[in-house]
């Protein structure tokens, strides 16, 4: 009688056999992951082009253009295949743009802006997102709105709006106090790098002073560039400088909110005390700062900064509509205008006194 053999798999062949298995389906699950964002993610980029392209030829703020252009296309955040990639251009695109900001910046930069200057800048920051909080109570808007309208204003506009939006709980206005925030700030943005130079001239403000007023009321980036350096080199160099501390005053600022927030919520947005991207932001300037980065990856890293910003912003403009934003009142165009004329004061009035 023939007798059965029964063979049995070694315990080494089945673990390997279980590794493959686990590393086909995480590759399969990943590869579902990119075929669901992509359509969204390539939409949000396009969208994104196009605003440079405008941008580039007619002069026109491109967050602004982007902005525009997403709204307009507000119907695929809705229903469809771009749902999915819109959403996470709009949250995890947003915070590799924000975390590779700190490309721009050197810690020797900071350093030789000497310590009154130092304590100006900042405590122009953080009055002015004080000022915007009680503004805000005052005006029935929420504390958080205060806070996001005034960190744009304070820091560095539109960039500022995105990454403290990405650690405030969120609501069903929040998308739309974002929108709101960074339009707000970019119009603002583009109507003080127009009467900011004309400002410092009329009140006789040397190169230094001007550099100063300008790097430290102006809300974006671009914007102080452009002021600074249609009044002289030298304004230019250092409202540039002083442009890039209050961007520095992310990390502070979005750690600070990170652990009030962790007080407040109980919900996974309190689980770390710093946000992964700002830990990055962080890196990123060391690396900076040390001189490891070689200026061809260095202005890399700001170029995909700035694509990720722009197109996180295209994805946003494609979340909100117009019709909630025209529900949004003057109650918060008057804290944004008047967190503005605040700051500008307040820095017109260091200026003076350190002469």
């Amino acid at each position: 009688m023939a007798t059965k053999q029964h063979h049995t798999i070694p315990p080494v062949a089945m673990q390997v056999g279980a590794q493959d298995g686990a590393s086909e389906s995480w590759l399969s699950r990943r590869t579902q992951k990119c075929k669901l964002i992509l359509p969204g993610l390539v939409t949000s980029a396009v969208v994104g082009v196009s605003a440079s392209f405008l941008s580039e030829h007619y002069g026109a703020p491109v967050m602004l253009m982007a902005l525009l252009l997403g709204m307009a296309l507000g119907f695929l955040s809705e229903e469809g295949r771009a749902v999915a990639g819109i959403r996470f251009t709009s949250s995890t695109i947003l915070r590799i743009g924000v975390a590779l900001l700190g490309m721009r910046i050197t810690l020797e930069q900071i350093m030789s802006l000497g310590g009154t200057l130092l304590a100006v800048v900042i405590g122009g920051v953080l009055l002015t997102m004080t000022f915007g909080v009680v503004l805000a109570r005052i005006l029935g808007q929420s504390r958080d709105f205060g806070i996001l309208s005034g960190g744009s204003v304070g820091i560095c506009g539109a960039s500022a709006a995105l990454a403290i939006s990405a650690v405030l709980p969120q609501d069903k206005n929040s998308e739309r106090n974002i929108i709101f925030t960074v339009i707000s700030v970019t119009a603002l943005s583009t109507i003080a790098m127009i009467i900011y130079p004309p400002i410092a001239q009329w009140l006789g403000l040397d190169a230094r002073q001007a550099g100063v007023f300008l790097g430290a009321t102006i809300h974006d980036v671009a914007q102080v560039v452009g002021a600074g350096y249609s009044m002289s080199d030298e304004t230019g160099d250092t409202a540039t400088v002083v442009k890039l501390l209050r961007v520095a005053m992310l990390v502070p600022i979005v750690f600070s909110l990170s652990l009030l927030l962790r007080k407040r919520s109980d919900g996974p947005r309190a689980a770390l005390p710093l946000p992964l991207f700002i830990i990055f932001f962080v890196v990123f300037v060391a690396i900076n700062s040390s001189g490891i980065a070689t200026p061809v990856i260095r202005d890399f890293a700001v170029s995909v900064s700035s694509w990720c910003l722009v197109t996180a912003i295209a994805a946003l403009g494609m979340k909100t509509s117009l019709k909630s934003l025209l529900e949004v009142g003057w109650r918060p165009a008057t804290l944004l205008v008047s967190e503005t004329l605040f700051l500008a004061t307040l820095i017109l009035i260091c200026v003076h006194w350190m002469g």
